[in-house]
């Protein structure tokens, strides 16, 4: 049984950084495509940015280009979602997700649909 579990989440003011990590563990765990996804209180989920493990591609949405970024340590079996100059509008809670089977170094995982869920991690950012 795979499991995903997020942490890193807190209270920040806002133009404060967090960053978050998805740590995957269970027997058979493989792949390719790990995705972070937000949801805000009355909206719908949102996908934030993903990563290509074996290719190193990586996709965000529009609202957090160049300000968050995805990366990771193959070696803790980890993805990071770094958060930086935080808006109020950012302010959800925040899943991580994977895919359960195997793509080709250079897919774009945006596009990937996703299999395994975390619990998600809470980011309140104040104004």
């Amino acid at each position: 049984q795979v499991q995903l579990a997020e942490s890193g989440g807190g209270s920040v003011q806002a133009g404060g950084s967090l960053r978050l990590s998805c740590v995957a563990s269970g027997a058979g765990y493989s792949t390719s495509c790990v995705a972070w996804f937000r949801r805000a209180p009355g909206k719908g989920r949102e996908g934030v940015a993903t990563i290509n493990i074996g290719g190193g591609i990586t996709h965000y949405a529009d609202s957090v280009k160049g300000r968050f970024t995805i990366s990771q340590d193959n070696a803790k079996n980890t993805v990071y979602l770094q958060m930086n100059s935080l808006k109020p509008e950012d302010t959800a809670m925040y899943y991580c997700a994977a895919r359960a089977t195997r793509v080709e170094g250079g897919v774009d995982c945006w596009y990937q649909s996703v299999d395994y869920w975390g619990q998600g991690t809470q980011v309140t950012v104040s104004s």
